[in-house]
């Protein structure tokens, strides 16, 4: 077994640098926790970027991969596989008619979204698309240029046209911005990457107005939201209404690769054979796991329970605002909970790290919490003890 400095060395000079690495190989994962390859043991409250939302190595999910890797793992679209259209029955059922395109991760899905939203408005001259200031949709070209977020879209113009920006939650920002050219509307009901910011109830209904009135298309990216994050299968559940278009992925596949659209009635139709496809798309592998995912989350009453761990973590961090004065405000829905301090958060981070604790640094100043939904008590009270220690010993310096 080759050793942790062998393997970062072979990292940096075999492996493009796109991420801030830290100088750690997992090599294993049960539940909350993951090991490294020197043995050390990490309670993961942020798993995957909440990909792992049943946490890691779940045994349905493991179960359902091992089953159908011996019976067929991948075929070519142009042929039906049985285990694709359960899946859109399954996601349909849980959120509202429609039809599905399957992908292979959030931005692709995304991707897909905006395609098919200027298909839609080709037939009427429509183009521009409207999304959020502090918004996060991915890493391709035009999922940066929807990405309201500079730093991301920082050297890779030109960018793809038509894109405009608002300040997340300001309604008048949004109807000024609407013009004969607008097609759609598209939003994170809770920014991730922004800084775990949550959409107010009475703006999304006037948003939802808005966009009936001017026949516009609304785009929820549930990709971080959805499966049950937020204490609803769907974060737009919260908010008494349903978009057109919704994308999903992370926690959809427990692990494996997936991602997905969900088109309403009005749009569903629009692509034509050879509009759009995925190789990889919906997969027999990738979809007996997001179907294990789904069974699991139904059969063990789970959005219960992230409603129940969602406000024993919020209250444990609450507690801590009142202890430390560095700490400006808890919010957040769920399992995904943010806590904005009036100090950088990066060495924060890399202490918490040091005590074998992962969590996440978001926007330079916001901690992410977004452990896995199975998450238990006795694992929240951990973290917080580790937490804790390092907030004290940032106060004692």
């Amino acid at each position: 077994m080759s050793t942790t400095m062998e393997l970062i060395e072979d990292y940096n000079a075999c492996v493009m640098k796109t991420y801030g690495w830290n100088p750690i190989v997992m090599v294993k994962g049960k539940g909350s926790w993951v090991w490294d390859n020197d043995g050390k043991k990490y309670l993961d409250f942020f798993p995957g970027w909440a990909v792992s939302g049943l946490g890691h190595c779940h045994p349905g999910v493991v179960k359902a991969i091992k089953k159908q890797a011996s019976l067929l793992i991948h075929m070519p679209n142009n042929f039906m596989t049985e285990l694709q259209p359960l899946l859109a029955k399954k996601i349909i059922q849980h959120a509202y008619p429609g039809k599905c395109f399957f992908c292979n991760s959030g931005a692709e899905a995304n991707e897909a979204a905006l395609k098919l939203v200027r298909k839609y408005g080709n037939l009427t001259g429509r183009y521009e698309i409207i999304t959020m200031k502090k918004s996060f949709h991915g890493r391709t070209i035009a999922a940066i240029t929807a990405t309201g977020q500079e730093k991301y879209r920082e050297g890779f113009g030109p960018l793809v046209p038509g894109f405009k920006y608002v300040e997340f939650g300001n309604i008048e920002a949004l109807k000024n911005a609407v013009t004969e050219k607008t097609v759609a509307v598209m939003l994170e009901p809770v920014q991730g990457e922004g800084g775990i910011n949550v959409a107010g109830k009475s703006y999304m209904e006037s948003l939802k107005a808005i966009c009936d009135e001017k026949n516009l298309l609304l785009i929820f990216d549930e990709i971080q939201t959805g499966m049950g994050r937020t204490g609803q299968m769907f974060a737009y559940k919260h908010f008494g209404i349903v978009p057109d278009i919704m994308t999903l992925a992370k926690t959809l596949g427990g692990g494996v690769p997936i991602g997905a659209i969900l088109a309403g009635k009005k749009i569903c139709d629009i692509f034509s054979p050879g509009d759009h496809a995925s190789t990889f798309g919906g997969n027999p592998l990738a979809c007996a796991a997001a179907l294990a995912v789904f069974k699991f989350i139904e059969e063990n009453d789970l959005l219960n329970k992230v409603v129940k761990q969602g406000k024993y973590l919020e209250g444990k961090l609450e507690k801590l605002k009142g202890k430390y004065g560095f700490i400006r405000e808890i919010r957040g829905i769920g399992l995904m909970l943010g806590m904005e301090l009036s100090i950088s958060g990066d060495n924060i981070f890399k202490k918490c790290l040091e005590k074998g604790l992962i969590i996440n640094c978001t926007s330079g100043n916001v901690l992410r919490f977004v452990p896995s939904m199975t998450v238990t008590k006795s694992e929240i009270k951990t973290a917080m003890k580790i937490i804790n220690e390092v907030f004290s010993e940032i106060s004692e310096n």
